[in-house]
């Protein structure tokens, strides 16, 4: 067997959250250059390039950044998205499991729309109390570290105080509405794809519950994800990221985009976003069932030798 063997017994809610945090920590570290390329290239359009700056794919997109702002422009935004993750990763997909079984009153073998609640639920829960640290996230992305260009925020801390102090508690929650929107579409899919190819593998007897398994199962969901998801992760990016008084609404936003850029406007970045959120899947989903299983070996070594 490749990795850990799972635990005979199911890991509690503590582990699974724990787990689900510290798992899309390590994602976001492995892919961040890849979600600060799709943020670049999803505002491309809605305003003129700054210093004739054009950005042309994902990697033309990465290496146009490290070559006008250096390296460390991959990563802004970084301590936001870390601390998003772990606020909202541990909801979201931590809580998941034991929403379906609420749902179904502890039955095993949950129907697909019973699962498609469940995700959805704990979507939209991640979203209600992290949506700041996604805002600030997003807008550290999207600024340029140019000499020629003004910085919107010069860190993360003074990012949540300015925004507070100039757009009030309604621009921390800025995007709530499409946030909520993509992330209960993101979190359903992802999971139930997850969760019925996992399934699908492990009752065919394809795989065991291994490494392989979970890959297989983790880039099938970043791919139906990706597809679902795209235009509403294109509305938010850019209703977040914009400045007081340039969208009336989230729906603004995106009617702006189809009169003035074409229906094309809602897959803007959609290789850098598949590239992401397949390569953020693949290593979340196996560090998160890695990490819970590791979790549980230590906590029933502790149980034997208390």
């Amino acid at each position: 067997m490749v990795g850990l063997k799972p635990s005979d017994v199911p890991p509690p809610l503590g582990v699974k959250m724990a787990s689900a945090g510290a798992a899309a920590c390590i994602a976001d570290i492995v892919t961040f250059p890849l979600d600060t390329a799709k943020v670049r290239l999803q505002i491309q359009g809605e305003k003129a390039a700054v210093g004739g700056i054009r950005y042309r794919g994902v990697f033309g997109t990465i290496a146009t950044m490290v070559r006008t702002e250096g390296p460390r422009s991959l990563y802004n935004g970084l301590v936001a998205g870390l601390q998003r993750q772990l606020c909202f990763a541990s909801v979201r997909i931590g809580l998941y499991d034991n929403v379906k079984h609420f749902y179904t009153g502890g039955k095993d073998n949950p129907g697909v729309l019973v699962r498609i609640l469940a995700g959805c639920t704990t979507g939209a829960m991640a979203v209600s109390f992290a949506q700041p640290t996604d805002v600030v996230k997003v807008r550290f992305q999207a600024q340029m570290n140019l000499d020629s260009v003004a910085r919107r925020y010069s860190g993360t801390m003074q990012a949540y105080k300015h925004i507070f102090q100039y757009e009030g508690l309604r621009g921390l929650w800025k995007g709530t509405l499409p946030n909520i929107t993509r992330n209960a579409l993101v979190n359903c899919t992802e999971l139930v794809t997850y969760d019925l190819i996992k399934e699908a593998i492990l009752r065919h007897k394809l795989m065991s519950d291994n490494l392989p398994c979970h890959f297989v199962s983790a880039f099938g969901a970043g791919f139906v994800t990706t597809v679902i998801a795209s235009p509403v992760d294109v509305v938010k990016t850019r209703y977040m990221n914009s400045p007081p008084g340039q969208y009336k609404s989230a729906i603004n936003c995106a009617w702006t985009m189809l009169t003035k850029e074409g229906p094309t406007a809602f897959y803007k970045g959609f290789v850098p976003s598949f590239l992401r959120l397949g390569s953020w899947n693949i290593v979340m989903f196996v560090s998160f069932e890695q990490i819970k299983r590791a979790m549980m070996v230590t906590k029933k070594r502790t149980e034997v030798i208390n």
